[in-house]
């Protein structure tokens, strides 16, 4: 009795060890954290949908071309998102510094997006010399 409990639980412990890396090497778990530079090249190829998740008065400052404005502190944030973003399309996430924008992944990830989110931010966007609009 003591060798099939033995066993079972070396199963069970093999078994737990193996969904979790089928589970943390799926595309759906993979938040796709970027630097200026991959991010660049992801919106340059297109097919891709720019989100700034900054708020409404921070978006108006500056930002990326191309991007729409859907605020991550905001409660409506995924219920907004599923309504205006494709899950057939990836989506390029920034905010300010990368915090932000790396909890909308989250959420989005958990709603069926495919993300990738800006390293640092607009800051790090700025600081590299690349464009934004008013």
């Amino acid at each position: 009795m003591k060798n099939i409990l033995k066993n079972s639980i070396k199963v069970s412990i093999i078994l737990c060890a193996l969904v979790g890396f089928v589970a943390c090497n799926s595309p759906k778990a993979a938040i796709g954290n970027v630097d200026v530079s991959q991010f660049e090249k992801i919106i340059q190829k297109g097919n891709v949908q720019i989100v700034d998740v900054r708020t409404e008065k921070e978006y108006k400052e500056g930002y990326i071309k191309d991007a729409q404005n859907i605020d991550v502190l905001q409660e409506s944030f995924a219920a907004t998102a599923k309504q205006k973003l494709d899950r057939s399309k990836p989506v390029a996430v920034y905010c300010r510094s990368g915090r932000r924008s790396a909890q909308a992944c989250e959420i989005l990830k958990a709603s069926g997006f495919k993300t990738y989110n800006l390293l640092g931010g607009i800051l790090e966007w700025k600081s590299k010399g690349k464009s934004i609009e008013q």
